[in-house]
Formats: C-alpha cells, structure tokens, sequence
C-alpha cells in the first residue's frame, strides 16, 4: 500500500486594505476663521466606523497612537500635522495632512499718546505698539463689554465719558492687558460741545474712530461737525452710550458744515429720536450710498426735557474701494 504523505492546510491570509481616512479640524480661534492660526492646540479626529487612528508631528518618521477625540499639539509656531486610519491588522487609510500656526502668547498691551488736534475742541489719541494684522477693542464701561476699534486711535470730544480702556487682540485671538486713558476733567480729552448750530465743535477731517460725548438738557443742545476727506465714505454712526431717566432724545445730521435746517426734516441726512434701546443701531442704515462721500457733515444732539441725559456717539469711516 502506498502511503500519502499529509499536509497541513495553508492558513488563509488575511487581505490587506485601505481605510477611510479620517476627519482632522480645530478651532481657528481669532478674527479670521480661515489663516490658520490658533491660540488652541487640540485637534479633533473622527474616524468612520470606529476605526483606530494615529497622528505624526514629524512628517511620519514617528507615529502616537491616538486615544478618545482628539489630541494636543503643544509649542508656539508653525505646524505640519500627519494623520491616518489604522485598523488591528495593519491597514492604514491615506494621509490626512493639515496646517496650522499654533499662538498662545498674549500681545504686549497697546501705548497711547494723547494729544490736542489741530482744533480747540478736539483730542487725538493715537495708538502704538500694535502687533502686524492685530485687532483693537475699547471699552467705555470700565471693561464690562467691549467695541471694535478702527484704524490708528481716536478723535474725542465732550464731556460725559471719564475713561477709555483699550486693548489689542493678535491674529490668534490672545487679548493683551488693557490700558486705561483718563478722559476726565483732570485729563487731556474733556471739552464742552458747542451749543450754537452756526458754530459746531469742528472735528475737523477725520479717518480715525471718531467718538463724540456729551450731556444734553432742555436748551442745552450740542453740535458737532466733521468732514469726510477725499476718497473716504461714511461708515456708521452708533450711540455706545445713553444715560437718563428720560428714555427720549433726538438727533439730526445735515450734510452741511453748519446746522441750518432748522426743523426741514427734508433737508437732513438722518434724523429721530433715540434712546437706550438704539445701542448700536447704525444711524446710516438704508442712506444711498452716493449721499455718504466726502464733504461736511454736521450733527445735532438734543434733549427736549427737563432731565440731563448723557450719551456717546461713534462715527466710522472706510475707504471707497
């Protein structure tokens, strides 16, 4: 009888494929949610059907397995991040590469510099030490909330706001410490707005943030007037405070170096009353723009009560583009 020699079956192998890759995202922290920088350094990774994952800092010359959502990328600067599905058999998915700047310094707090403008009636504060693509905010509440700047500081005039707190915020989103500036009495930015309507408080030509501040009763009205330079627009007008037990005031703006419109509601730009509740309510919605352009503008401020009422007013300009 012949014999036959018995082999052992050969052990099936096991197919080797490709993952889906997983998904990478982290939190663009800052003003601009598409430059990539960050002042947090966790990544969030998800991955289709549970399957395991790992990440590389180092162009995969060396991966770390990842655990639960996510990971920290830590260090200041430029980073290039690696990661990949990876499944108990070997199988991994293509690449994930993403970008980032990772920032968690806070920017040094900006300087100021007041200074008397070119008119009696008016303070320039102009801004220093600002980061290259940084942000500055203000507060005129002792820092309870806070405003967007714009441009290189602030023309100021009035006599009801007692400070300034400003601050900066870099491309990342980290605020630096705020700076108070003294608008009192006793400081370099308080002034008495005009009260007659052929002779404004004159602002002068302006391109910086302009913030006019004041305390208006019954006969006591103010008027303050600005021009819009060449190649400039008129942005906003906003009030950012009021203050009275009468909820009621009104406002007018003319087109005009002079206030003479008397009460021709056809000859003003913009006009109504105003009270609390118009915070941030820009006062320029739904002018054409042909009517915004260079040239005077002037603005009365005036309270027809018996009750003193303290407001601020910011006016903002942009280029023509």
């Amino acid at each position: 009888m012949e014999s036959t020699d018995l082999q052992s079956p050969t052990p099936p192998s096991v197919a080797l494929k490709v993952l889906d890759p997983p998904q990478l995202s982290f939190n663009d922290t800052g003003f601009s949610i598409t430059d990539g920088i960050t002042k947090t350094g966790f990544w969030t990774v998800s991955s289709a059907n549970d399957i395991g994952w790992e990440f590389s800092l180092d162009l995969g010359v060396t991966w770390t397995r990842g655990e639960g959502a996510g990971f920290d990328v830590l260090g200041d600067g430029s980073k290039t991040i690696w990661v990949r599905a990876r499944d108990d058999f070997g199988n991994t998915s293509e690449i994930v590469v993403a970008h980032c700047t990772l920032d968690t310094m806070a920017p040094a707090a900006p300087s100021a510099t007041l200074r008397s403008g070119d008119q009696a009636e008016i303070t320039r504060l102009s801004l220093g030490s600002l980061e290259p693509g940084s942000l500055w905010d203000y507060s005129i509440d002792q820092g309870q909330t806070w405003r967007p700047g714009d441009g290189q500081g602030f023309i100021l005039s009035g006599n009801t706001l007692l400070s300034l707190k400003i601050r900066q915020q870099d491309q990342a989103g980290n605020v630096s410490m705020p700076i108070s500036i003294d608008l009192s009495a006793s400081g370099a930015g308080w002034r008495e707005l005009s009260g007659d309507p052929m002779l404004p408080t004159q602002l002068g030509t302006i391109e910086s943030t302009i913030l006019v501040h004041g305390e208006i009763v019954k006969g006591d009205a103010d008027y303050a007037a600005l021009d819009v330079p060449e190649g400039f627009k008129l942005k906003s007008a906003k009030w950012v405070f009021y203050e009275s037990k009468d909820r009621i005031s009104f406002y007018a703006m003319q087109r005009k170096a002079l206030f003479d419109a008397g009460t021709d509601v056809r000859r003003m730009l913009s006009f109504g009353h105003f009270g609390p509740e118009d915070l941030g309510r820009n006062l320029l919605d739904g002018i054409p723009a042909d009517q915004l352009g260079a040239g005077p503008l002037v603005i009365w401020i005036n309270q027809t009560g018996s009750v003193p009422t303290r407001y601020a007013l910011e006016v903002l300009m942009e280029p023509i583009r």
